[in-house]
Order: C-alpha cells, then structure tokens, then sequence
C-alpha cells in the first residue's frame, strides 16, 4: 500500500515476493557470514603472528593441505550452484504465467502506462485488478525502452519497441500500489508513474461495470480489419486466394518459404502486418502491403486480439 514512511523494504503484496524476498535474505546472510568470518580471521592472525611474538621453528614442517584445498573450492561451488538454481526457479516461476490467468495489454509510452481489460475498459497510469486473481500483462513500447517495476510485487520487466513481453502476478493484499519506469526513458523519466489498485473481486466487477463503455479489443480489431480491407484478400471465401487464410492460425505452426518453421504467436503477427515480406508463408506470394505508420500499437493489438479470435479452442 502507498506509504510514506520509512521502510527497509517495499512490503509483499503479490505471491511472488515472498520468495524473492527470501533468496534476497539469504544472500545478505551469506555475504554477512563471509564478511564476518574474513574479517575475524584476519584479526586473529594479524594478533598470534604479530611482529615480536616468538615462535617455535616451523621450517621443517610438511602439512598436506590437499583437503583443505579441495573443501573450499567444492563447497563455494555447490553454494554457488544452489543459489543460481535457486534464481532460475524464481526466473522460471516469474516468466510463466498460470493457465486461466487473465490477460491485460500494456502500451508504455513517453511518458505514461496504458492499460487495456479484456473487455475494453482503458486506463492511463493506473491499473485496476482484482485481489487472488493471476494477471498477465502483454507490453510494448510505442517509442523507446521503458521498465514496468512495482516493487510491493517484485517484478520488474522491460518493455522493448518493436517485440511484447510478458510479466505476471497475483496480489494478496488489498490497497494501492506504487508502479515506476525503472528505465531511463527521457527527460520526464522521472514522471512516469502510476499506481495499482488492487479491489476485492466483487469491487472490481463493480468497478468494470461503473466506467464508460468500451468496445472489447477484438471487436474494435474486427472493425479495423474491415476498414483497411485485409478480408479482400485473407477471405477463404474470396477466389482466388491470395494470402493465407486467419482461421486458427494463431498458436499453430507455419511453414516459410524457406522451409523454416515457426510458431503463429503475438510477435509473428505484428511482424507480419508491419514488414509481410519477413516472414511469408510457402505457397503465397508476398503481395501483402506494409502497414507500418499505418497503424499505432494500440490498433495493431486489437488487430491481433481479432485474429487470436478467430482461432478455435
């Protein structure tokens, strides 16, 4: 929750900060203990080897220190290996949102946060979301590089112009929440913030059906599909066929000309209706015309929410 006061760290609000949090304590603690023991070791001989204290003969002692040699070299690396499988998992858990998580399109641009529901509703630099509910947030920068962070959720996650990325999260508590760029982005850099809102499942229905009307991102891509004429050519109905058809084309596998494969998803779309030449499918002509400057990133993502429609679960 929006605090002023003084605290050593953000509080946890999400399922994912307490793990993170965890690996971050034990870190400290490893470091403190390294610290620690180097430093008392250091004192302790610098006193029982200090100038002027007599000692007996040592020249002709042998020790084999081969066990010695090997313990602190086995050891920091297995700490060493359990700490980066230990990141890993987190990295892994953190990419990979659940099934049934609910999906919002993120748009960053300088220098503010838009926000987009599945049913449309829109937001600028504020985020409403219901509490216990898995998010997905789908982003894309519409100029430079940004970085969505909330703290009180432990994530943070670059937005790249050109390419989406995914994040995820689950709050656990109730309130507001401080939401940054955590990348330079320009001279009000500074200003890019915002905050998320996380409201008790019933007040975020409620809070849904309170705001303006907004038509749902497929149904506003169906309608810009139309206006630029795309079905005069990806019509399976219109003969001949001159593109490839957009019936369950997403999530599925495409064959190029060059006989290379690849996988339908979020990035292969948008490269396709802004460079088609890229990519084009075996047996089709590149014939289709680019929409870059065309289209903003706000229309391209109701484009493909239309053409993500058209697939069959």
């Amino acid at each position: 929750m929006i605090d002023d006061g003084f605290r050593l760290l953000p509080e946890q609000a999400s399922t994912h900060a307490p793990r993170v949090d965890l690996l971050y304590y034990f870190l400290l603690g490893m470091a403190a203990f390294v610290t620690v023991l180097v430093a008392a070791l250091i004192v302790y001989f610098a006193i029982k080897y200090r100038s002027g204290n007599v000692r007996a003969d040592r020249t002709a002692v042998r020790n084999n220190a081969m066990v010695l040699e090997i313990a602190w070299t086995v050891i920091p690396l297995l700490i060493s290996l359990g700490i980066f499988g230990w990141g890993a998992t987190l990295y892994f858990t953190g990419s990979r949102p659940p099934a049934g998580a609910m999906q919002l399109r993120v748009v960053a641009k300088q220098w503010m946060w838009k926000f987009q529901h599945p049913g449309g509703r829109r937001e600028i630099n504020e985020l409403h979301v219901p509490l216990g509910q898995p998010i997905k947030l789908t982003m894309i920068s519409q100029d430079v590089i940004h970085s969505l962070f909330v703290p009180a959720f432990r994530i943070k996650q670059d937005v790249l112009p050109g390419s989406y990325a995914d994040c995820w999260f689950e709050a656990t508590r109730t309130g507001d929440f401080h939401l940054f760029c955590a990348e330079y982005c320009g001279t009000n850099h500074s200003r890019m913030t915002g905050r998320v809102v996380v409201l008790e499942p019933a007040d975020y229905q409620a809070w849904l059906e309170g705001g303006h009307a907004n038509e749902p991102p497929a149904v506003a891509g169906k309608r810009l599909f139309e206006e630029l004429r795309c079905a005069t050519c990806h019509s399976p109905q219109i003969a001949p066929v001159r593109c490839p058809p957009l019936q369950n084309v997403y999530g599925r596998d495409v064959l190029l000309r060059d006989d290379q494969v690849v996988t339908a998803d979020e990035n292969y779309l948008r490269e396709s209706i802004l460079r088609p030449a890229a990519k084009v499918v075996k047996g089709y002509e590149p014939l289709m015309p680019s929409f870059d400057g065309q289209v903003d990133e706000e229309q391209l993502i109701q484009l493909i929410a239309y053409i993500k429609s058209l697939a069959t679960p």
